[in-house]
């Protein structure tokens, strides 16, 4: 079985029509390739489309400033990519005189860019053969040859890359790996249709009937709960309706983002004892706090966090102040915040 025609040509023939496809620029290449990691398409799509409208060229992407960037990735999680494909920008105008680069090792270099996605670029829009793994490729190729090593090791990860390394197609690379992640994503599916497979007849899971063992996988690694607390405090009236935030920083999640002042405790707790925690006594000591609204409680899973949070309106004397930044109501909008808070500003301040 000749497994990289018979990939080409269903690819050929089943391919879906999307921008990044249309084009060998690197940049929109790599553009692509960031936002469509842990997105998908129909969601990615749409960001693809904004980015490029707000950037169009690399240097109105290293130009920008960094908040402008989060706030046009906002919603789409993982914002560590967003701060990389910023700094990266700046890395090609400044060490590279804003010329893309060219080979596979100088673009691995680039801030942000893996393995994966330097195999992406170099190969569609350089004609290099350095086959991309992804998940859909890591499923389809431990399915097709039995490849019994986890999926979620190094190992496992270097059997599959092996194996694509000796079927890449040298002389159209970039369509041979849009081909195998294609097929991934839309054939060789999580519980895939074996009977419409066209490689079916060479397949070890399929001959040995064990599809649904493939991919192997290691210990799930186990989530992590975490309760926010945010403290939402509104201050004066009309234009100088205002409301503090503060900017995240360190290496936590949403790093650089904007939410509320926030007191993180180690189990649910009420609001009762939240006044009496040690936190509180820091931000509050001395002065006249009042709860006007307590909101609903909400949950917002990551990859391996759970965040269980509750936002409190709460009501400060006018003359007090607090070391956060005062932001008026309506430029709040301005400011890049994670998708949790953007929830609770759409459901309970946007009444």
């Amino acid at each position: 079985m000749n497994f990289t025609k018979i990939l080409t040509k269903w690819y050929e023939k089943n391919k879906r029509d999307l921008p990044w496809r249309r084009t060998i620029e690197p940049y929109r290449i790599w553009v692509s390739e960031i936002i469509l990691q842990q997105t998908r398409i129909e969601q990615g799509l749409e960001y693809y489309l904004r980015f490029l409208e707000k950037f169009p060229y690399l240097h109105a992407l290293a130009e920008a400033e960094e908040e402008e960037v989060l706030k046009l990735w906002q919603g789409l999680g993982y914002y560590s990519r967003a701060r990389n494909i910023h700094a990266a920008a700046r890395e090609i105008m400044t060490l590279h005189r804003g010329i893309f680069p060219k080979t596979y090792n100088e673009i691995r270099k680039l801030k942000g860019i893996g393995d994966y996605t330097a195999a992406a670029i170099s190969s569609i829009a350089f004609g290099i053969p350095s086959p991309v793994v992804d998940g859909n490729v890591l499923r389809l190729f431990s399915r097709f040859f039995g490849i019994r090593e986890p999926v979620d090791t190094q190992e496992g990860k270097t059997a599959v890359l092996e194996k694509a390394k000796k079927l890449i197609s040298h002389e159209h690379p970039g369509d041979f790996n849009q081909a195998i992640m294609e097929f991934g994503a839309l054939q060789c599916k999580p519980v895939p249709d074996c009977k419409k497979c066209p490689l079916e007849s060479g397949c070890v899971a399929f001959r040995e009937n064990r599809v649904a063992e493939y991919p192997v996988k290691s210990k799930k690694q186990e989530q992590r709960t975490r309760y926010f607390h945010y403290l939402f405090i509104p201050t004066g009236k009309g234009q100088k309706h205002s409301v503090f935030l503060k900017k995240r920083t360190g290496n936590d999640i949403w790093k650089n983002l904007f939410d509320f002042p926030l007191i993180e405790t180690g189990k649910t707790e009420s609001y009762k004892k939240l006044v009496l925690s040690k936190e509180w006594n820091n931000l509050f000591s001395g002065m006249k706090v009042t709860l006007l609204k307590e909101s609903k409680t909400y949950k917002h899973i990551l990859t391996h966090q759970v965040i269980v949070a509750k936002f409190y309106q709460l009501k400060i004397p006018e003359t007090e102040m607090l070391p956060f930044l005062k932001v008026q109501i309506t430029k709040v909008g301005k400011y890049p915040v994670s998708r949790l808070v953007e929830k609770y500003l759409e459901s309970e301040i946007s009444k």
